[in-house]
């Protein structure tokens, strides 16, 4: 059952809005986007940036893995290492976080690349157990160098805009007067985090048109044939590694600049890594509109959860966290039983529904 109109040229197929419905769709999600900041109350408002920091770092994760096929464990290891990059950069050299964010992607898109050859021997649950201890190496290496990272206690994150000895008083955080409008500090950043996602999911719906992105899932699916083909496996891989790890680098320094203070171990464990493969999950395998999805209700629904779970029996005793996580992981499981495409099949039903309206077949 189609889900769009026959397309009759390879234009048609390969345009985002290929028609007015598409159109109309983008002007009232951009629309209903950039008014959020400005009737959502600060706790919502913190909850949509932190989904803004998920959409990118999921969508790293589905380059790696949704389109590559490459089942990877330590995501949380690039965003560590873009969190703290960001971090020290701001803090130690007092360098703008325009500076800083791609700094620390670069970094983390080294280790990427680093590790990527290892994916060229390894496969499946092998190459998770190498992802997984990079995880804890990443971990060790932050802990040891503790002059850059101060260890256990943390490290603050400065977002100064501009260099100088008085970088300190240009806080972008800071709440700024234009005009008679007061924008404060989340709404400054829901804005910028919102271009980074926008330019995030856009790289991710080129990669996955593009002969790069078709060679990803020609691996993906079956690498031997692919190479038959005249695909290279091997810089496919590695592609792979490089573009995800520098997203996930981002993503970290987003969430360094929205938490203002980390740590190393939590947020940045095993745990963070899990969340995103239950994004991608929850949000449907091999495409973008999955990442999205699957980050913004997985972040979303999490205030959500600690309602609920303080109504339930037996679950009400749990913290907080741990509701949320009994009862993601129930929701995982329900998706998985009943809709193994996750929320990309829930839409793909509702599209063909329309699409075949007023008949049932």
């Amino acid at each position: 059952m189609p889900t769009r109109a026959l397309v009759t040229s390879y234009a048609q197929d390969l345009a985002l809005f290929p028609d007015r419905w598409h159109r109309l769709g983008l002007v009232l999600f951009s629309a209903l986007l950039l008014t959020l900041p400005w009737v959502a109350d600060p706790r919502w408002l913190s909850v949509s940036n932190l989904a803004l920091v998920a959409i990118v770092g999921s969508v790293a994760l589905m380059i790696l893995t949704g389109f590559a096929g490459q089942i990877s464990m330590g995501h949380a290891a690039f965003l560590a290492l873009g969190a703290y990059t960001t971090a020290v950069l701001g803090e130690q050299w007092a360098l703008p976080f325009w500076l800083a964010l791609p700094a620390g992607g670069a970094v983390a898109a080294a280790v990427g690349l680093a590790i990527g050859p290892f994916a060229l021997r390894l496969r499946g649950l092998y190459l998770a157990i190498v992802t997984l201890g990079l995880v804890f190496l990443v971990n060790h290496m932050l802990l040891t160098f503790s002059d850059l990272t101060h260890g256990v206690s943390g490290i603050a994150v400065p977002m100064v805009t501009w260099f100088g000895a008085e970088a300190s008083a240009t806080d972008f955080r800071s709440a700024t007067q234009w005009g008679g409008l007061r924008v404060v500090g989340d709404q400054k950043l829901y804005f910028l985090f919102l271009a980074l996602a926008t330019g995030a999911v856009w790289v991710g719906k080129n990669v996955q048109r593009s002969n790069t992105g078709r060679a990803m899932m020609a691996v993906r699916d079956q690498d031997l044939a692919a190479s038959v083909l005249g695909v290279d496996p091997a810089r496919t891989k590695v592609t792979a590694f490089g573009l995800s790890s520098f997203l996930a680098g981002i993503a970290g320094g987003m969430f360094a600049l929205q938490q203002q203070y980390i740590t190393i171990e939590p947020p940045f464990d095993l745990n963070m890594s899990i969340e995103y493969i239950a994004m991608i999950v929850l949000g449907g395998m091999g495409t973008v509109f999955g990442a999205v999805a699957g980050a913004v209700a997985l972040v979303a629904l999490s205030p959500l959860a600690e309602i609920v779970g303080r109504q339930l029996p037996l679950i009400e005793r749990l913290s907080s966290a741990q509701q949320s996580t009994v009862l993601f992981s129930a929701l995982v499981l329900a998706v998985l039983v009943f809709e193994p495409m996750g929320l990309l099949g829930l839409w793909l039903r509702i599209k063909r529904y329309f699409a075949a309206w007023p008949f049932r077949y």
